[in-house]
Order: C-alpha cells, then structure tokens, then sequence
C-alpha cells in the first residue's frame, strides 16, 4: 500500500487501531526494510534485465532524504530507468527499475549506463552526454519531443504567443501521426514517418530558424526555439527507426508514483528507506505494468523466496512477466 498506492505508514497505523490492531509505525518501517531486503536479488536482476534491452528511457527525479546529523532533509535522487516495446509490438516487456543515487551529476549516469550499448532516451540534462564507449562511441541519444512543446506551450501560457501557438500546432500535427501508427509494426511505423511526418519535420526546422531571427534570445520563446534547434538530431531520430518513439513520456508516466509518494509522505527516512523504497517500488510498478495484483505477487514471490523453494539461479522465474507467464499458464491447464 505505501510503496504500490501511496498510502503513508502513519496512516496506515490509524486504520491498523481502527481495526483494534496496535502495530507501531516503526514496526512497519522495519518490516518494509526486511522484506526489501529478501527482494534485494531480485531487484538485480529486474536492473540487469532492463539493461540487457537496446532501447531504454531514463530520467531522474528529486528525492528528499532525512540527515539525522543536520536535522534536516537532504535532496538525494531517484534515477528512473524504463522499457516498453508495446507500442510496435517488439520483444521486450513493460518494466521499470528505480536507483537512488546521492545527486544528479554526470558520475551518476556514467555509473548507470557504463555498460550500455543500445538507443537511450532522455531529456536534454548535460549529464547523457558523458556517455562515451571504449573507442569514442556514443550511445545513442535520443531526445523528448514533449519536452520541447512543453516550453512552446509555457510561452503560449504565459504570454498567448502566436509563434508559439504555431508551432504547438506543427508538432500537434506530428502526434497526430503517431496516434495513427501506435501498436502497428516497426517497419510500418518508419515507413508512415517517412511518408507523412518527415515533410512537416523538414518545414519545421527552416521555420524555427526563421523565427528566432524575429525574437529576443533571451526570451522565453527565444529559448524554447533555440532548445528543439539545439537537440534536432536527437529529438528526429525517431522518424528513421520504428523502434523508437516520438517522447520520453514512458519514463515519465513511470516517475508519476514516485512524485505522489514525494507529496504524500514528504521524504525518506533514511539512506536506507530510500533503497527499500526504489527495490519495493521497481517490484510493484513492474508487476502493475503487467495487469498484475502487486499483492498477490509479492506474497507468492517471498513466500518462495524466504521458503527456500526458489533458489539463486531461478529468480528470473519470479520477474513480472515471468511469474504471470508462469502462472496464466498454470491456470490454463487447470482449466483444462
């Protein structure tokens, strides 16, 4: 319930008395440690296995943790790594894999992607660029078109821009076509982006040129023309490859419960709660992104764990997509 719903320990704890069951808030804070602490293996291999797929999106987010040495919370963060070939039917499944991290800077992302060697998603943060293979390589960086509209469309907000209401109607035009092709194959998706979305592309960038020639740079339409300028070629790789999509709104919509839990229990106890936090967290929005019950789940997968049943070298069975292939499979023959 906290980790999968929101739902703050403390509150918890009223509804635990309100049933007649004194549990004391501690109590629950060292039960959700034990019991990422069992899921800690598991949590591995779920990162390994994100890993292992060529394409990923990634962001990262603020998290508060407590100093007991300062009295204080520190600004600590989660880096959020994602995978989902749904959209063109490709192999890997929806998954999700949480880090915490001491800060944001570049150290961080080499440390997370040192070994990967495949398309990565990401916003415009200056850290992606230290990305750098053995031999000079980069890894392949893709940008967020939803990033670039949301500051056209802070502009148009703000001031009621007509320039920025253009080109909020240009790159409306684009989704529009990836509204089309979403779910259909790789191939057909490269092949519709070629054919209607590259034209509308090409006359977008000459536009923009255009455009910032008549605004201040300084301005908040100056800069949010000068940014898609900037990240160009990361932000229409899509149009070649139908592997890849149009934003990083996978990752994003993969950070939201992290933001309400920010919001509803304000920050983590300790370097270690924020750990139990980003292991139970990956586990249940994983499982979540594969129509299953978190609970259900977690009961099954550590009662087999703490049991004994299931040993070091078969906790791939207990991945999300795994454990429901495992399961929907047994329920067939039981049908039968």
């Amino acid at each position: 319930m906290k980790y999968g719903y929101q739902l703050p320990l403390y509150r918890q704890e009223q509804m635990f008395a309100a049933q007649g069951i004194t549990l004391d808030r501690q109590t629950l804070a060292s039960w959700m440690g034990r019991v990422a602490w069992w899921l800690k293996p598991l949590h591995a291999l779920l990162r390994r296995a994100v890993m292992s797929y060529p394409r990923l999106f990634a962001d990262e987010t603020p998290l508060p943790v407590l100093d007991p040495g300062r009295g204080r919370t520190k600004v600590c963060q989660f880096w959020t790594i994602a995978t989902d070939d749904r959209p063109w039917g490709g192999p890997a499944p929806p998954a999700v894999v949480y880090v915490f991290a001491e800060d944001r800077k570049a150290i961080r992302a080499r440390q997370l992607f040192e070994d990967y060697d495949g398309i990565l998603q990401v916003d415009g943060y200056a850290a992606y660029k230290g990305l750098i293979k053995n031999g000079g390589r980069l890894v392949q960086r893709v940008f967020c078109f939803a990033h670039a509209r949301r500051k056209f469309w802070d502009v148009h907000v703000a001031t009621k821009s007509p320039i920025a209401a253009e080109a909020l109607q240009r790159i409306a035009m684009f989704y529009a076509i990836e509204d089309r092709i979403r779910g259909l194959p790789a191939t057909q998706r490269a092949a519709a982006r070629q054919s209607d979305t590259r034209p509308l592309i090409e006359d977008f960038k000459p536009w923009l040129e255009a455009r910032l020639l008549e605004v201040s740079k300084k301005s908040g339409l100056g800069k949010a023309v000068r940014y898609t300028l900037n990240h160009w070629e990361g932000l229409t790789r899509f149009i070649d490859d139908g592997r890849i999509e149009i934003d990083n709104n996978t990752v994003e919509r993969s950070i939201k419960p992290i933001g309400l839990g920010k919001k509803n229990y304000l920050f983590a106890g300790s370097e270690g709660g924020a750990e139990t936090w980003a292991t139970l967290a990956s586990l249940i929005n994983s499982a979540k992104l594969h129509d299953i019950d978190p609970r259900h789940y977690l009961t099954d997968v550590l009662e087999r764990i703490v049991s004994g049943r299931i040993k070091i070298n078969q906790l791939n069975t207990l991945l999300p997509w795994n454990w429901k292939a495992e399961r929907d499979g047994s329920e067939a023959k039981l049908a039968a």
